[in-house]
């Protein structure tokens, strides 16, 4: 079997469980999230670092599927890259404070890097500034024809993307930041942070992938956005349970961007059989 065929199989294995990945997957995530925050669970199963990351992946996905008949040479090069940084700019992070302010994770999330870093980091971090591309090329329009609009478009989703994860994952106890902060425990530190580390994340998709071709693949893969769909029901679902309202009602505008965009069809995601558009 070669890389095309692969692709092919991959993607009819997930246009065929659309509802699971995207709906089902986030939801049993949540009750988990709630079991594990109240004690429910035997300390064991409690945020186990394993599960949290074999249910991330398989909510990823949708994104990798729709992204891998893109990735050439130039996309890996860059991807490798926006590896490292991500490694690297979590460990200054951990170790120094900057750029996002003094903070330490809370639970543990798989193996780490020199004991510092969880090493599946760019499986959460990837598809913040992925995602938040992809969806500003749908909304944009022909306004996508700039970079400069590009940049400055997606560098704000993944900013509004923050506003939703952060508040619920410190309610978690993921991480904490050493001085609390005004927005829901989070200081505005951490989002100035997320304005530079975020710019050069985003300039690198910007270098790495043509975003004609990355447009002409969303309208021929439904569901590459599926994984957005995942992060707002999951993280939405985790701010209502902690009364986060404001990150509520900005995970709500997440949803209204997927819907204006037509990734957000509850009647597609029922159904045992998306339709390629």
């Amino acid at each position: 079997m070669d890389r095309r065929d692969a692709e092919v199989r991959l993607s009819e294995l997930v246009r065929n469980n659309r509802f699971t990945i995207a709906i089902v997957f986030p939801l049993v995530g949540a009750l988990l999230f709630v079991a594990g925050y109240e004690g429910w669970l035997p300390a064991r199963l409690a945020h186990d670092p394993i599960l949290i990351l074999l249910g991330t992946l398989v909510m990823r996905s949708p994104l990798v599927v729709g992204l891998a008949p893109l990735v050439d040479r130039r996309a890996g090069i860059a991807l490798l890259a926006l590896t490292a940084y991500t490694y690297a700019v979590e460990f200054v992070g951990v170790t120094t404070g900057f750029p996002y302010g003094e903070f330490r994770y809370g639970l543990e999330l798989g193996p780490t890097l020199f004991r510092t870093v969880p090493a599946g980091l760019p499986v959460f971090f990837f598809p913040l500034v992925l995602n938040s591309y992809l969806l500003c090329l749908l909304l944009l329009g022909p306004r996508a024809r700039s970079r400069l609009v590009r940049f400055v478009a997606s560098l704000a989703v993944v900013l509004v993307i923050d506003l939703v994860l952060d508040p619920a994952a410190v309610a978690l106890g993921f991480w904490t930041y050493a001085e609390g902060g005004t927005y829901y425990g989070v200081p505005l530190s951490n989002y100035a942070g997320w304005l530079g580390s975020g710019a050069v994340a985003v300039g690198l998709v910007e270098l790495g992938f043509d975003w004609r071709a990355l447009r002409e693949r969303l309208d021929q893969c439904e569901f590459m956005l599926d994984d957005m769909v995942s992060f707002v029901v999951l993280w939405g679902a985790m701010n209502v349970y902690f009364t986060n309202w404001i990150p509520v009602a900005v995970a709500f505008l997440l949803f209204v961007g997927l819907r204006r965009s037509d990734r957000f069809d509850f009647a597609v995601f029922r159904s045992s059989r998306g339709t390629p558009r």
